[in-house]
């Protein structure tokens, strides 16, 4: 450990005098003091964009690896009776959840009306006619042409897919090579990428101060007061979506919904600051073991799928952002449509991107599928940042407590842990 002065820097962050600094507590620092420079100082803040850049860059050239990885080794390392057990569950638990999540935004968008008073025309005369969505284009787009492809593109779901068949084989491999090292390689080489990973984020306070302090720079405050009210009900609805999870899981898995939220405390804010649930992925899988009390082998399948399958956040965004974007156009959805809303989003969410700033390019897809002008999408273009971080936050606490339902369902959620007790 190196000494500078009352300074003190080891591996395992900065200790001020004989007190260590959190991660967490960094990060609200960097948060703060990024909102204060773009504020003082936008030139600086405009400027040290490229700093943030850089660092989101150092976390997402080892993510799709991390998925690979993590997943061959989850469905490798579990044998047939559990795969089919943890598969079925983990994949209901998703599916219902996510569609859910879109129904809770529709519902909220319908009931406060977020998209009134922001009346915008269109020259075009578009019409809220909802399009069909090529189902067969979709479902090629699924399966990847060839891996290391996807691997560079960062195509998440094509790398799932693959990583599942993977395990698969390696799963029969090992039932018929039972002395095969083989297994021990992949979780060998999964420790060294999460150890590049835990690298880097020893410079995520200084990244994440570079983010908020250039986004503030550019969008200034204004921005925020035009969009207040559907900010206030999109952070709403998430909160309320979420607090209706915790009672879910408080009533099925018995457990203290008060000690679930500080457990979660560090992902919840690390989601908050990167807006990305890929980037907060470590931290979360290590927290749902160590925290939580989450077995390995469920943390393993349920949050790296979970990742791009079960983002209920991107599901809520999309549909509220949809009945948002159609009272502003003063287009009436009928009963069926507003289903359908929900369904699409529901749809759209699982090929959703796991980096900041997706949330534009979702919607570009869902937007022209419900019949709406696609010019719309460039309002929320300026609030992309301040979604996204409500957005993020869902898309990890509802993986993890998706995770949480699961191994309580097949006994895999160790109270103990999760209580704090000591396990000697």
């Amino acid at each position: 450990m190196k000494k500078l002065g009352l300074l003190f820097i080891s591996k395992e962050g900065i200790v001020v005098g004989k007190r260590k600094v959190s991660m967490t507590t960094q990060i609200v620092i960097a948060v703060i003091l990024g909102i204060a420079c773009g504020l003082i100082f936008p030139n600086i803040g405009k400027n040290v964009k490229i700093v943030g850049d850089l660092f989101l860059r150092l976390m997402q050239m080892a993510i799709p690896v991390l998925i690979l990885g993590q997943v061959i080794q989850a469905v490798g390392s579990i044998n047939k009776r559990e795969l089919t057990t943890l598969g079925g569950k983990t994949m209901l638990v998703f599916g219902l959840s996510s569609f859910i999540a879109a129904l809770w935004g529709v519902l909220a968008g319908v009931l406060f009306k977020p998209g009134q008073g922001m009346s915008i025309s269109t020259a075009n005369g578009a019409s809220a006619k909802v399009q069909e969505i090529s189902l067969s284009e979709t479902l090629l787009n699924f399966i990847p042409d060839n891996i290391f492809k996807a691997l560079t593109d960062g195509a998440v779901i094509q790398i799932i897919l693959f990583a599942m068949f993977f395990g698969i084989a390696l799963n029969y491999y090992l039932y018929q090579h039972p002395n095969s090292q083989l297994l021990i390689l992949i979780i060998d080489f999964n420790e060294v990428i999460i150890q590049v990973i835990r690298y880097v984020m020893f410079f995520a306070p200084i990244g994440i101060f570079a983010l908020i302090a250039s986004t503030i720079s550019s969008l200034g405050m204004q921005v925020i007061y035009s969009l207040l009210k559907y900010l206030l009900v999109y952070g709403v609805a998430t909160l309320l979506f979420m607090i209706l999870w915790v009672l879910v899981l408080m009533v099925s898995c018995r457990i203290n919904p008060i000690r679930l939220i500080r457990n979660m405390k560090d992902m919840l804010i690390m989601s908050l600051a990167t807006t990305s649930s890929a980037i907060t992925l470590p931290v979360a899988m290590e927290e749902s073991q160590e925290k939580i009390g989450i077995s390995s082998n469920v943390t393993n399948l349920v949050l790296p799928l979970g990742m791009s399958l079960n983002s209920n956040g991107s599901a809520m965004h999309m549909a509220i952002t949809v009945i948002t974007i159609a009272q502003m156009y003063h287009f009436n959805f009928s009963f069926t449509e507003l289903i359908t809303v929900a369904v699409v989003a529901t749809f759209v969410s699982l090929a959703n991107a796991v980096v900041p700033g997706a949330g534009i390019v979702s919607l570009a897809v869902i937007v022209p599928q419900m019949g709406l002008p696609i010019e719309s999408i460039a309002v929320f273009a300026g609030v992309e940042w301040f979604v996204g971080m409500l957005r993020a936050v869902l898309n990890v606490s509802s993986d993890v407590f998706s995770a949480v339902l699961v191994a309580s369902s097949v006994d895999e959620l160790d109270h103990r842990i999760f209580n704090g007790e000591s396990l000697n």
